[in-house]
């Protein structure tokens, strides 16, 4: 771990920083229940696709620190459903986070404990601020390429990912006639 200020470069193609001291692979097992077309998880599940990957420096998980990475989506669909990251609220609610794109086609699924719901376009080029309270998910609405994004936030915040888990989005990204669309979730239960 740095103990003197650093710095890092992130490419402009693929995205991945010059340096990082993790890199955690997410793949379709790791989200049990989390796509809402049982048959499609299941038909897909034996081939266990690399869904994303995060790459992170490591900083202390305190408050002061901004703890930071990169984050690469890959393309695909389960079902209707495009590929999507798990999704969280922060262990401490009152902590927001900034994404930065990089590459690629996305949307962030956002919502407050309250049921208040956003769903935004996330492009190359885009910076996104989640507020404080809104738990958070990406995901990519591309055929074909990777949505890499930059994201930093505060290093005592941590993640909640139980109650995501647990009931879900209020929305969900499908693709409909060829579309990326929004549609209320119908399992969510809260």
């Amino acid at each position: 771990m740095h103990t003197t200020p650093f710095t890092f470069q992130l490419p402009a193609t693929g995205g991945i920083p010059s340096e990082y001291d993790s890199h955690t692979v997410r793949r379709l097992s790791s989200m049990p229940n989390m796509y809402l077309d049982a048959d499609a998880y299941a038909a897909q599940i034996a081939a266990d696709p690399v869904l994303y990957e995060v790459y992170e420096i490591h900083r202390p998980h305190n408050s002061g620190e901004l703890l930071h990475g990169v984050t690469v989506l890959h393309p695909g669909k389960i079902g209707a459903e495009y590929h999507m990251t798990k999704g969280h609220f922060h262990d401490v609610l009152e902590t927001g986070e900034v994404y930065y794109c990089l590459s690629g086609q996305g949307m962030l699924v956002m919502e407050t404990p309250e049921g208040d719901t956003s769903v935004l376009p996330f492009n190359a080029g885009t910076v996104l601020y989640v507020l404080p309270r809104w738990a958070h998910r990406t995901v990519n609405i591309s055929a074909t390429e990777p949505l890499i994004f930059f994201f930093v936030y505060p290093g005592h915040a941590g993640h909640n990912y139980g109650t995501i888990e647990q009931q879900g989005f209020r929305k969900l990204v499908v693709e409909m006639q060829g579309q990326p669309t929004v549609v209320d979730n119908p399992r969510w239960g809260g």
